[in-house]
């Protein structure tokens, strides 16, 4: 063995350049397929482990305090398949007043817990103190952000209840209540419901007929409809993903490119330096090494750069993720848990890296262990006789110069390690197109989210609950004074408030209705019109998936124990997962008295901007306005995400082809000194070195071409939040395309260049020295 590492040590020491590729690649490697398969984890993981931190309950049940009895609930903790229950609790409903909090009027489900801590669903407290005194209230939160601490006191004042005031802010991954109270405040509501909070083996939580299944166990025995509603965690982590619905296409597409492309151009670096190695096995052999040792010495030759480089891109790759999934996953809730790399992945690529570095060697080098020690002398001084030579011939006889002709015929030379190196090209390319194709896409749908151009301002109302003043006028007061202001073009007007779909296990969703213009509303409709008639409504894709709707479909819609039929009729391009959009005339008869939340305000071509707005400020001390800009979130973050994959896999496939022609020089040494001697000059040598990589790389960007189109349209066909019209999708030109075939040879003539330049520089004393 200490032969063996004497040998290795010292074949890394006289390759350095061979070593520092090795290592080079095997780095920008690891950091990507790190990457690749954090984005991959982290659309699922955050939720799961989250809602394991905080014990969240696979079923929130609510029953009807009068049917059933406390005692009779809590006895249901113990039956068959329960693995765990927090409950009985009291369950309340309270009616909120409009901007309480900034929230809009609607019903507030609040239940009465002593603690946030229990067997099932644990509280995350996230400002202030729990409640433990009557008339003390705390509030879920969300993902709203930080809470402001001057919200704490903030009185709740609801019709048939007593005053309640905010004293802490929290959250909940089960979404099991608005609010909570102490027990004792909870018994002067005189609730009407009582809540329990189930957990379930993991056998039985998969799907939602496992749940009900569970669920129907353990409440078996029940008096009939004490059951009057329950809610599925699997909707919530469905909702959980909406946003990052958004994302997943393109992170799995690039994740699978990255993995394909790393793993590649991994194999055939080091099987290369493996194969170019033989005259040296050869040498080896000859002086005494035994086959076993001699690949011992090449395994450990190639691990030793191989463990550095991963060790150091899994420290890389880990200092990228953050930024990379913080900007995808911005705004989403995951209780206690964060976002970030697995340890468990990094431990994968620190063991599987360098894995498959060994078992790229392994592959040849076994065959090397076969040869006699004369026949690997030979087999390593160059491509055996007669490889690619009838290729070779026939592009001799063309009229191409020589330095192109014998610059096409080198990849039939190696056949295998060309098509790997071409392999990594397509990838490329395909890369890119996808990369070219998403970013028109975005900037075509964040062009039509900034609609005609105009400015606009947004109008508010301020919210007195946090301070702001009350309005002197009301609705149609406001609305008039801002038609009358010099500069007004035109105005749409938003009401807000919350309206449950009779049926649908998710939250209560928010319901706006708009009317005066809605012509700009009516360009986002990307699916049936507007819903401007009676009983209609629109909304995103991701409020359709989640409630299982399609245009065309009816449903009913409750407020308060109103209820009204609607029907889908539109689907819009983009769109809140918790929100539905409607007109005046559905307002008028399902909530005729929805206050008014703001105003859109299109200025007149040559309107000055800041002066309106103090106009605006001038109407009414309790309006707010400010400029209406669009945001550029979901475009920033699919351009900035394949922008870093693309640059990563352009250069591990541009180190590819470096390597490729960096082992084809340096076993056709003998071959350049030859055309040196007769004659051939360093220009004509990059010229016939790049030739002979351009081949393959046109090659390769005429398949990656239409691999990308394809990539494209698979991936904004299912993007989860967001409905693309057909005009953002057909975004290929010809000058786009013509492009884009120059990408293949542009990867592949960078990655030629340094080598080819090296080839060029060498003397004919110095490669023939031995001859």
């Amino acid at each position: 063995m200490s032969a063996v590492w004497r040998a290795s040590r010292g074949a890394v020491r006289r390759r350095r350049l061979q070593t520092f590729v090795i290592g080079l690649v095997v780095l920008c490697s690891t950091v990507t397929v790190l990457l690749a398969l954090a984005v991959l984890d982290a659309a699922s993981a955050p939720f799961d482990r989250a809602f394991a931190e905080q014990r969240g309950a696979h079923a929130v049940a609510s029953f009807d305090a009068a049917k059933v009895s406390d005692e009779q609930l809590a006895r249901t903790a113990g039956r068959p398949g329960v693995a765990a229950a927090a409950g009985p609790f009291g369950q309340a409903v309270l009616q909120v007043p409009d901007s309480w909090l900034g929230r809009p009027s609607g019903p507030l489900t609040v239940v009465g817990r002593a603690a946030t801590a229990g067997p099932v669903d644990r509280i995350r407290l996230l400002t202030g103190r729990w409640a433990t005194a009557p008339g003390e209230l705390v509030v879920d939160w969300g993902i709203q952000g930080t809470p402001d601490l001057d919200m704490l006191g903030t009185e709740l004042k609801s019709p048939g209840a007593p005053t309640l005031t905010v004293v802490g802010f929290a959250t909940s991954m089960s979404k099991s209540a608005g609010g909570w109270v102490s027990p004792e405040q909870m018994a002067a509501l005189h609730p009407a419901s009582t809540q329990m909070l189930y957990r379930f083996p993991d056998s039985r939580t998969g799907t939602e007929r496992g749940l009900r299944a569970a669920l129907d166990t353990a409440t078996a025995g029940l008096p009939d409809g004490a059951l009057t509603g329950t809610q599925s965690y699997l909707t919530l982590k469905q909702a959980f993903s909406a946003q990052a619905d958004a994302y997943l296409p393109f992170m799995t597409f690039f994740g699978v490119l990255g993995l394909l492309v790393s793993v590649l151009i991994v194999g055939n670096v080091v099987s290369g330096a493996v194969v170019s190695g033989y005259r040296h096995i050869g040498v080896l052999k000859a002086l005494g090494f035994t086959p076993n040792q001699v690949v011992a010495v090449y395994l450990t030759m190639v691990s030793v750069p191989a463990v550095a480089g991963c060790v150091l891109g899994t420290a890389l790759g880990n200092v990228l993720a953050q930024p990379i999934l913080g900007l995808a996953f911005g705004g989403i809730e995951i209780g206690t848990a964060s976002i970030g790399v697995s340890p468990w992945l990094s431990a994968g690529c620190l063991l599987g890296m360098p894995a498959l570095v060994v078992l790229a060697a392994l592959i040849p080098a076994l065959r090397a262990h076969r040869l006699p020690a004369a026949q690997a002398i030979s087999a390593g001084s160059a491509p055996r006789t007669g490889r690619g030579l009838r290729v070779q011939r026939w592009l001799g006889g063309t009229r191409l110069p020589r330095p192109v002709s014998l610059g096409l015929g080198q990849p039939f030379a190696r056949p295998g390690r060309t098509l790997l190196t071409m392999a990594a090209i397509v990838l490329g390319v395909t890369t890119v197109t996808l990369t070219t194709g998403l970013t028109s896409t975005m900037v075509a749908y964040a062009g039509g989210a900034q609609g005609d151009g105009a400015d606009r301002v947004r109008v508010e109302m301020a919210d007195p609950g946090a301070g702001g003043a009350a309005p002197e006028l009301d609705d149609r007061g406001i609305e008039a004074r801002l038609r009358a202001l010099p500069g007004t073009d035109r105005i749409t007007v938003r009401a807000l408030t919350k309206a449950r779909l009779t049926g649908s296990g998710t939250a209560t969703p928010f319901l706006d209705f708009y009317w005066g213009d809605t012509r700009p509303l009516a360009d986002r409709i990307v699916q049936g019109h507007w819903p401007g008639g009676p009983r209609e409504i629109a909304a995103g894709p991701g409020f359709l998936k989640q409630n299982g709707l399609a245009v065309g479909d009816r449903t009913t819609l409750d407020l308060n124990g109103r209820q009204l039929p609607v029907t889908v009729v539109g689907k819009v391009i983009d769109g809140d997962a918790r929100s539905m959009e409607a007109g005046r005339r559905t307002m008028a008869e399902l909530a005729p008295d929805t206050p008014v939340v703001g105003y859109t305000v299109r200025l007149a071509p040559g309107t000055d901007t800041r002066s309106y707005l103090k106009a605006v400020r001038a109407i009414d001390p309790a309006l707010r306005a400010s400029p209406l800009t669009a945001s550029a979130a979901p475009v920033v973050a699919v351009i900035t995400f394949s922008t870093v994959f693309t640059v990563l896999l352009t250069v591990v496939a541009a180190l590819g082809v470096f390597n490729t022609v960096l082992l084809n020089t340096q076993e056709r040494r003998r071959d350049l000194g030859m055309l040196k001697s007769i004659g051939m000059t360093p220009r004509q040598t990059v010229l016939m070195t790049v030739t002979s990589v351009a081949g393959p790389g046109a090659a390769g960007g005429l398949l990656g071409i239409p691999l990308g189109i394809v990539a494209h349209r698979l991936v904004v066909d299912n993007v989860g939040i967001i409905a693309f019209p057909e005009s953002m999708k057909n975004v290929w030109h010809a000058p786009q395309l013509t492009g884009l075939a120059l990408a293949g040879v542009t990867i592949a003539v960078l990655g030629a260049l340094v080598p080819a330049r090296s080839a060029a520089r060498l003397t004919i004393a110095r490669v023939l020295h031995n001859e």
